[in-house]
């Protein structure tokens, strides 16, 4: 008798881990603050905003999250400084186990721009698959499924546009999870773009990955190639550090100061212009970000 296989990720989520390592807690685009708080209720209120190093431009959103974990409810709007309202309503497990509703919506009053996103998730052992329908563009009806056995994933991804009657993207995944490392093989953007991405956990300790990208239409030829690593000096503490063909060097470095509290720095250095008395643009990025949660 076969055990029960485990619930695969999601399409989105084939890849995480590498993607995770080789794109958080990099903050050298600027300096970012986020502030969280929660009400006994369950109410939870974020603030965030975001100072672009090259535009100087301060953006940032308030958002409120009431969370009723008994009923599977999940109800969260957000005002940005934009002047963007978006509202998204999530019910889990309510109507049937392993289905879950999410319902997504934004206006801006200015221009009267607006958008609503119907989202079906349906997950079970082996098998996980979403819809979405974008009601005002298109419409378009987006579906991805994810299979998984014994550790081995495939998965495929499709949108189909209402109005041409049409399929305008279809791509495909295949990959492997284990314990300690992860490999996983993208087909995207109608075939035109593949990447092969994988993640190793080394030690508890020490993380390494890598990720290849191929663009079919990219007007440089050649695979666009990274590669990056973690390490925690202890249980508060990591490093991370990464490099692409490009000779970008990025480096960050995140402190847990106190329960709640926690800050990072990221540092990008193009290495092929170090020398360079004024290079052509910004050669190099410097950048923070503090977490407060309360």
């Amino acid at each position: 008798m076969s055990l029960p296989q485990p619930v695969p990720p999601s399409w989105k989520d084939l890849g995480k881990s590498s993607n995770d390592l080789l794109t958080k807690d990099y903050p050298f685009f600027g300096t970012a603050l986020e502030v969280k708080s929660k009400t006994p209720s369950g109410v939870t209120f974020k603030v965030a905003g975001l100072r672009d190093s090259k535009s100087q431009a301060i953006n940032g959103d308030i958002e409120a999250k009431y969370s009723d974990p008994k009923n599977g409810l999940v109800f969260t709007e957000t005002w940005t400084t934009s002047n963007i309202l978006k509202s998204q309503l999530e019910l889990e497990n309510y109507l049937a186990k392993g289905l879950k509703l999410d319902f997504s919506t934004s206006l801006v009053p200015d221009s009267g721009s607006k958008s609503a996103l119907v989202n079906l998730v349906y997950k079970q052992s082996g098998v996980h698959t979403r819809g979405a329908l974008d009601v005002f563009r298109g419409p378009t009806f987006t579906t991805d499924t994810v299979f998984g056995r014994d550790g081995f994933l495939f998965g495929a991804e499709a949108a189909y546009n209402v109005t041409e009657g049409k399929i305008s993207r279809y791509a495909t995944a295949i990959g492997y999870n284990a314990p300690e490392y992860a490999v996983t093989i993208h087909g995207l953007n109608n075939f035109n773009t593949f990447s092969a991405s994988y993640y190793h956990r080394v030690s508890p300790d020490v993380e390494a990955g890598a990720k290849a990208v191929y663009d079919a239409k990219s007007t440089t030829s050649g695979v666009a190639l990274e590669v990056g690593t973690k390490a925690y000096l202890d249980s508060a503490a990591f490093v991370k550090a990464k490099i692409n063909n490009a000779g970008v060097l990025a480096l960050g470095y995140t402190q847990t100061l106190r329960p709640g509290v926690k800050a990072s720095f990221g540092l990008a250095l193009d290495t092929q212009r170090l020398n360079d008395v004024v290079p052509a643009g910004p050669a190099h990025k410097v950048g923070a970000s503090f977490t407060f949660e309360v």
